[in-house]
């Protein structure tokens, strides 16, 4: 038996990381590769660390291509072959006439769990513009969804399954920059690393759209430091680098921009 609270002391993500532990459990007694649903990148990475400590089992992620953000776990014991293709992942192409009625990935999530599915069972998804989206799901939603999603916004939609190497993914691109700020205000880090005024992003990390190290943070003044992630989606992410205090007292800082 797994030390269940033992690992789950100081856990930030305490019931979904608990749910891992029970699959692994499972995995340990049936002697089975055992499937969580998708796992958002902070129970993800929590999880990890969680597991890390344990040579009981070993555990492996995948959610359809190498810079998927959601992703399910393979749990089984280390003495049981393990890779990628016991992660069982499926791609649905979402095709519709988006270009006088624009969708969002909010858009395109909202008509899926308009469905009646919940958000675990769905992975990354993919907009491709005026042509609708590509959606990673648990392989046996397929069906359900190809009968039941017919709209997305205004316009009818038709779902077909595809290969994972049919996946637009686009590789980021990496811009490297330093700005020079009066704090490490996250609006200040932000507006700097994505090119936007500082009154535009406090507006959009009050709306919600803004997460630091996969955590939603609504307030501008949240303070920044090296190693952190700021993420916005459609825009990309932004890593804080090296920080140095210049001679007048500023902040200098050195930024990665993913895009």
């Amino acid at each position: 038996m797994l030390p269940r609270e033992e690992l789950l002391k100081g856990v930030e993500n305490r019931d979904s990381v608990a749910q891992v532990i029970d699959r692994a459990q499972q995995a340990i007694k049936t002697w089975e590769v055992v499937l969580t649903d998708f796992l958002s990148p902070p129970v993800l990475a929590e999880t990890q660390q969680v597991f890390s400590r344990l040579t009981e089992v070993q555990m492996i992620a995948w959610g359809g291509y190498p810079q998927a953000e959601r992703q399910r776990l393979a749990i089984t014991r280390p003495e049981i072959p393990l890779d990628l293709s016991h992660v069982a992942v499926a791609a649905l192409d979402i095709s519709g006439n988006f270009l006088f009625d624009t969708a969002t990935h909010r858009d395109f999530l909202g008509a899926m769990l308009g469905t009646g599915i919940v958000r675990e069972k769905t992975g990354d998804i993919i907009v491709l513009g005026e042509r609708g989206a590509q959606a990673i799901v648990v392989p046996e939603l397929v069906e359900f969804l190809e009968m039941n999603l017919q709209q997305v916004r205004s316009v009818p939609v038709k779902l077909q399954r595809i290969e994972l190497s049919e996946l637009k993914i686009r590789e980021p691109k990496k811009k490297e920059l330093t700005t020079v700020e009066a704090s490490l205000r996250l609006d200040a880090i932000a507006s700097a690393g994505f090119g936007t005024s500082r009154s535009k992003m406090a507006d959009m990390i009050d709306a919600g759209d803004v997460r630091v190290n996969w955590k939603e943070v609504t307030q501008a003044s949240a303070q920044v430091k090296p190693g952190d992630l700021i993420a916005i989606r459609g825009k990309g992410r932004l890593e804080v680098g090296e920080v140095a205090v210049t001679k007048k007292e500023r902040y200098r800082v050195q930024l990665t921009r993913y895009v």
